[in-house]
């Protein structure tokens, strides 16, 4: 016969359980365990991929429900991964350029941060890579061992982990033991059909399934450990393929994820509303929807400032009728495009239609696909889908229909047939970026300097720090390629906001050489601008597409402001790029640039490669050198590190 404590001893014993540290946890939460892999789209079989081998996902789906349209926000890791931790889209928090480091907003929480004070001990193992700076305490731990066991007994978890086994480097890692058959695969129609590329694909396949082989093993702990039917499963990709023209790249081929949840028994009162085993959902879902759904599983009503929509939970909203998604910097690129899709039109608005889908980015011309790809554009063996890649000017607008072109190289934007859904989704990019106050309409440095002692996400909505309207109408204005807007521009390049200028500037650089000669009063006045951003588009501009006799002054100030220890990170990768672009114009800027410091004033440690990229682009040391083995040597070890963050 069990004896009971009289109600005085049971308040003691109580009162001492909570002084010793072990409090009782309420029994209305789910253990949330979410498993992620890196660089790889929807080739799986529960999406109909008669070549994947993915076993434990597709066992997942069937017992569970998998999203049709899901979207990463993002097309490479850390603007990612700054979406889902912040329930913030990246282009409104400042954090869309790769590894930005800008501060969250004032007052603002990462999602783990609000589980944790609701009581779950939350892990992540292991990659973080956010382009917010993370504040402190915001994982109970978050490194290679971090793991729910931890948690103290009775208490409910949040649990990531995260598989790098399909991460872009590990499709170009030989030798490799080959398993999916490059004979089987089905090359996009972008890129060109060589041994190269269908190795590359092939390779690709395999490490997709070594990523889902991670996810079965992390669901075999949890079945052991008897808490399958306490535990709320997410599987879901960061982005699109690790492969050239997906990764990197905001339309459907980089932004679209798998994405599966599953929802035991117990707790299948917190589904989506239309979850049903083995369904699949036509609902869009974004990564910015991550946040506030698990929130919401854990029964905390999301903060209102969270900009994405919960999917499941008592908290859950009615579906978003478009997802979005964007694309900044790409390490030492700059670029700036928009996209959005209804789940069958994807919409793309090129910013900066002067530079390629196919800048050099250092780590993407790894792969060997990137390289032989390149070869044939250069060799005119490439047809005109496989061209758009390499090709400036990029159009403006792009709209594709993934019904009758899952691959996205017919565009349709000058279609009068689309002309209804052109504008419906234009309508709806220019609403998005205006509803979340998108602050990377700002030169990257501007994002910092403008926002120094608060967060560009609060620096956003001050109208006398961030006109957002002037600088969002002259980014559009300047991009559109219309020659009609030659006569604007020649009125914004005086305005009083650096931006605006900037994009002006711009303007007159991408219509080339009519729209330099149209501006080049306005140009060579600019050369002299307060801002040294738009100093370095004038300077290119003139460069480029002027007279000869502008060459020395302008190459001269491109050689002034190159120099990172002199200038900081942010001035010199611009000067850098425009020197890049001048091609042989800016041969006498080689020696300059090859002999330079390549540290200087930046952010964050994490920007550290990107000049010596850009200077390597510029200036490469000669082939056998001691500084071409020294610079591999290096590269080698930093792209490693990066890799394995």
């Amino acid at each position: 016969m069990k004896t009971r404590l009289p109600p005085c001893r049971r308040f003691l014993l109580v009162t001492l359980l909570v002084v010793l540290g072990r409090p009782t946890f309420a029994a209305d939460q789910p253990n949330i365990l979410w498993l992620t892999s890196e660089d790889h789209g929807i080739e799986m079989g529960c999406y109909g991929d008669a070549l994947a081998r993915t076993p434990n996902v597709d066992a997942l789906a069937a017992k569970g429900m998998l999203f049709k349209h899901a979207w990463s926000v993002h097309p490479v890791c850390a603007p990612a991964r700054s979406a889902i931790i912040s329930g913030l889209y990246s282009t409104s928090s400042g954090s869309v350029h790769m590894r930005s480091m800008v501060p969250m907003p004032a007052g603002a929480k990462m999602y783990p941060q609000f589980l944790r004070e609701a009581g779950y001990h939350c892990t992540n193992n292991s990659k973080e890579d956010y382009s917010l700076r993370k504040p402190a305490g915001t994982w109970d731990d978050s490194s290679a061992s971090a793991h729910w066991r931890n948690r103290r007994a009775g208490q409910p978890f949040f649990a990531i982990f995260n598989s790098t086994r399909s991460h872009e480097s590990q499709i170009r890692t030989r030798p490799h033991r080959q398993i999916a058959s490059p004979a089987a695969i089905r090359v996009p129609a972008y890129h060109p059909d060589t041994p190269e590329v269908r190795q590359d694909w092939a390779q690709y396949y395999d490490k997709v399934s070594e990523a889902d082989a991670d996810a079965g093993a992390r669901l075999k702990e949890i079945e052991a450990a008897g808490l399958a039917a306490d535990t709320i499963v997410f599987y879901y990709g960061d982005h699109g393929s690790g492969m050239p023209r997906s990764k990197r790249w905001p339309s459907n081929s980089g932004l679209h994820v798998p994405m599966v949840v599953f929802f035991p028994d117990k707790w299948r009162h917190l589904a989506p509303k239309e979850y049903q085993p083995g369904g699949r959902s036509d609902r869009m879902v974004s990564f910015v929807d991550l946040a506030p759904t698990v929130l919401s599983l854990a029964g905390v009503r999301p903060p209102a400032g969270m900009q994405g929509h919960a999917f499941a939970g008592p908290h859950q909203t009615p579906p978003p009728p478009f997802l979005y998604g964007a694309r900044g910097r790409m390490d030492e690129c700059q670029d700036s495009v928009r996209s959005v899709t209804d789940g069958r039109y994807v919409y793309l608005r090129n910013y900066y239609p002067h530079v390629s889908q196919a800048q050099h980015v250092d780590y993407q011309f790894q792969t060997p696909t990137t390289r032989i790809w390149r070869e044939w554009y250069d060799q005119r063996k490439t047809n005109a889908a496989q061209s758009l890649f390499w090709q400036t000017p990029k159009a403006p607008e792009e709209l594709y229909d993934l019904q009758t072109d899952r691959d996205e190289v017919k565009n349709l934007a000058g279609s009068p047939a689309h002309r209804a859904i052109l504008e419906k989704l234009r309508a709806a990019q220019r609403a998005h970026v205006t509803q979340v106050r998108d602050v990377c309409f700002l030169p990257e440095g501007e994002i910092h300097s403008r926002s120094q002692g608060s967060s560009p996400y609060d620096m956003a909505r001050d109208d006398a720090k961030y006109p957002f309207q002037r600088i969002f109408d002259a980014a559009d204005l300047a991009s559109n390629l219309d020659p009609a807007a030659l006569p604007r521009l020649t009125t914004l390049i005086a305005d009083a906001d650096s931006a605006v200028r900037y994009w002006a500037a711009l303007g007159f650089l991408m219509r080339g050489p009519n729209g330099v000669t149209r501006g080049q009063g306005e140009l060579r006045t600019a050369l002299t601008d307060s801002s040294p951003y738009v100093r370095i588009v004038a300077a290119q501009a003139l460069a480029q597409h002027g007279p000869e006799s502008d060459l020395p002054a302008t190459l001269a100030l491109l050689g002034e402001l190159a120099p990172p220890e002199r200038n900081g990170v942010f001035v010199a990768m611009s000067a850098l790029s425009a020197i890049q672009a001048l091609g042989p114009k800016a041969a006498s800027l080689r020696e300059l640039v090859r002999t330079m410091k390549p540290a200087g004033p930046s952010p964050d440690e994490r920007f550290n490669s990107y000049v010596p990229r850009l200077i390597a682009n510029i200036a490469p040391p000669p082939p056998g050198s001691a500084d071409s083995s020294a610079a591999k040597a290096k590269g080698k070890g930093k792209k490693k590190k990066n890799a394995e963050k």
